[in-house]
Parts: C-alpha cells; sequence; structure tokens
C-alpha cells in the first residue's frame, strides 16, 4: 500500500472473492491501464498516458463500480479519463465494462488517489468528479473525507481556468462541509443559479449504484458544480 500523509480517505481495499474472469482482468488488462506516481518524484506528463494525446484530461476520484467514468469515456471518447479507487472489486468491474465496450481512453489508478494527484502538473484537469463518496459519518471521522483544505489546495493547483468540480452526495452532513469548505477557498465559486442546479442531476452526467440506491430508499441527492477561477484575477 502506498504510505499515506495525513488520514487516508478510503475505507476497504477488498471485498467478496472476484469472479475467476474478473481476477483475470485485474491480472491482465490492469497492468496495462494502470497509472502510477513516479518512482522518482517528478512529474507525470498526462499526454504520455494514451496512444492518442486527448483533448481534455477529466478525473473521477473514487469511481466506485465505474458507471459514471465507463458512461462519460464512452460518451466523450476524444477525452481521455483517469479514474482512482482503491476497491479492487470496484476496479474489477470497471475493468469488465472497458473490456466489453472496447474503451481505449480510461486509464486507472487503482490506490490512493493523492500521492499520483501531486504528480500531475498545473492546470491539467479540465473537470474532475467526487461522486458519493464515503461520508465518514462520525465526527471522529471527519478528517478522513476528501474535501479539505488541503485537498482543495491540489484541485485547485491541477484544475484548469474554468474547469468544473463536481461532487454529488446522499449525506445532508456531507453535503453542507462541502460547501462550507469549497466556497471558503479562494479558488472556486458555486455556479448554482436556482434549486434545480443542485437537486437534478447535471444534464451531461450518468448515474451510480451508489445514487441509484440512494434514491430506492428514498434519500435525497444534491449535485454541486464548482468553477475554478482565473487564475489571472484580470481575466
Amino acid at each position: 500500500m502506498t504510505r499515506q500523509e495525513g488520514p487516508r480517505s478510503f475505507g476497504r481495499r477488498r471485498g467478496h472473492k472476484l469472479r475467476p474472469g474478473r481476477q483475470a482482468l485485474v491480472d491482465t488488462l490492469l497492468p496495462k491501464l494502470r497509472v502510477e506516481p513516479p518512482a522518482n518524484g517528478g512529474s507525470l506528463d498526462p499526454a504520455t498516458l494514451f496512444a492518442t494525446p486527448p483533448s481534455d484530461l477529466w478525473l473521477e476520484i473514487g469511481f466506485g463500480g465505474g458507471e459514471h467514468l465507463a458512461a462519460q469515456a464512452q460518451a466523450r471518447p476524444d477525452i481521455g479519463f483517469i479514474g482512482c479507487e482503491p476497491f479492487v472489486n470496484g476496479v474489477a468491474k470497471l475493468l469488465s465494462t472497458i473490456e466489453a465496450e472496447g474503451l481505449e481512453n480510461v486509464r486507472v489508478r487503482d490506490d490512493d488517489a493523492l500521492p499520483l494527484l501531486r504528480a500531475l502538473p498545473e492546470a491539467c484537469i479540465g473537470r474532475a468528479f467526487l461522486l458519493f463518496p464515503d461520508p465518514w459519518p462520525k465526527a471522529r471521522h471527519h478528517r478522513r473525507r476528501f474535501v479539505s483544505p488541503a485537498n482543495l489546495d491540489l484541485l485547485a493547483h491541477l484544475l484548469a481556468d474554468g474547469a468544473e468540480f463536481r461532487f454529488a452526495s446522499d449525506h445532508d452532513g456531507y453535503v453542507d462541509w462541502t460547501l462550507y469548505h469549497v466556497r471558503r477557498h479562494p479558488a472556486f465559486e458555486w455556479t448554482a443559479r436556482r434549486p434545480g442546479d443542485w437537486r437534478e442531476r447535471p444534464v451531461d452526467a450518468f448515474p451510480t449504484r451508489y445514487e441509484a440506491k440512494a434514491l430506492e430508499r428514498g434519500e435525497t441527492c444534491t449535485y454541486l458544480t464548482f468553477r475554478r477561477r482565473s487564475r489571472n484575477p484580470l481575466v
């Protein structure tokens, strides 16, 4: 496991034993798609990750079973996607979809996202997603939430001017936490202009299984979109 700096923001690494077919994908396909930060601590050029340099690079942190990531990649073959997810069962599910759909524009980080994010160059990400993350509801675990001043500094560094950071959750406490921290950060502005902007999933987004389960339980889902402000205050 990658050495952590501070509390980790993810839970378990494994669930039930993988079926043989999915284990085979983890053994054979994942090494071809895996993204690792440089061992020497240097910077990673994302353009080298794809056979054809993509028009933009989008990032999903904690993709779960990969439903949203795969659907976005299928809808936007011109864009390169990096998905970060330490839960091997979720990674295996995404790999199954990648193989079935023939997706060539997805790369995977099957470990803690932070070491990789620290290796990416400034302003290289055109859109970042944090969808239905573990809310860490107990007060003593709040420091494990991915949304934090330090991680927002990192996202602000990675996002290009005008890029979006999209967050979604069915946990009111984490929604309030995110609004509080992101709206206090000088690099971000909340784009909402009407209630529908946070009550309805963005029109170009796709549902996840966690969202579907929340809606089946009768929970309310909230969708927040933030924009990276210009680095030049005169623009």
